[in-house]
């Protein structure tokens, strides 16, 4: 559930280059960026100083040349990321962790919301994540991860579980919660991921990223920590049954 850009230099050391990971024509890159509008997927834009937004593809403009993100106008890394006028976007589609560079960042007001515009990528990388993958729940499904604020241990939570890997999982926390840190370390969660999988374990948070306005809320990206062997195992049989039940509802 790696949200933080691949180290290319390193990959391309080790593969002999980036020739299977990446994708070059306006076709095949517009193809994916479709795929992320339609399921409606997170993605985040990590800037050079490591600080990062959550957004979601929003429109891709062809004839200009230009892609845009949801955006929050009050969000401060939003604002930094702009000073930068530059970030890497990473996001999933299922198994694969897709990554590109995006340029020219600018905010658009808008009547009820703001958009960043970017100019289009010039290429894409696709990395398959065959050990380790992370899946969103299907929609007819709430998975919920249930804790103590570490913070204020009379606090019980309810959290809505947004994807789930076997290294992680990322959680959604509204507004009107009392805010924790990164790094914080959770224990005695319990995720009820169907009526068939349910998992004890512990989660360290480590980051914490906005989405668009109209969520009211964050996303929590958590590591998962002393799930068990068979939490694991059945957490592994989680995945791959929703993987394939996306594929089912993909070809219907």
């Amino acid at each position: 559930m790696d949200t933080r850009p691949m180290p290319l230099e390193t990959l391309a050391a080790t593969h002999g280059g980036l020739h299977e990971f990446r994708l070059t024509t306006p076709t095949e890159i517009t193809a994916m960026l479709k795929r992320l509008i339609d399921g409606n997927v997170t993605v985040v834009l990590n800037a050079p100083d490591g600080s990062s937004v959550a957004a979601t593809l929003w429109t891709i403009d062809s004839a200009r040349s230009i892609i845009s993100f949801s955006a929050n106008a009050d969000d401060p890394q939003l604002r930094s990321l702009i000073e930068f006028d530059e970030a890497v976007v990473v996001g999933y589609l299922d198994s694969v962790k897709l990554q590109f560079d995006v340029q020219d960042l600018v905010l658009v007001h808008g009547g009820k919301a703001s958009a960043l515009n970017c100019a289009f990528p010039r290429e894409m990388f696709r990395f398959q994540r065959r050990s380790g993958y992370r899946v969103r729940p299907l929609m007819r499904s709430t998975p919920v991860a249930r804790l103590r604020h570490p913070m204020i241990p009379d606090m019980q939570l309810a959290l809505r579980v947004l994807d789930v890997s076997i290294g992680g999982c990322a959680l959604f926390i509204p507004d009107d919660v009392p805010p924790l840190d990164p790094g914080v370390l959770m224990n005695g969660v319990e995720i009820d991921l169907d009526a068939d999988t349910r998992l004890h374990c512990a989660l360290r948070l480590q980051h914490i990223t906005s989405i668009n306005p109209e969520s009211r809320g964050a996303r929590l990206g958590c590591e998962m920590l002393n799930a068990g062997s068979d939490g694991l195992r059945a957490l592994q049989r989680y995945i791959d049954q929703t993987q394939k039940r996306r594929r089912l509802m993909a070809l219907d």
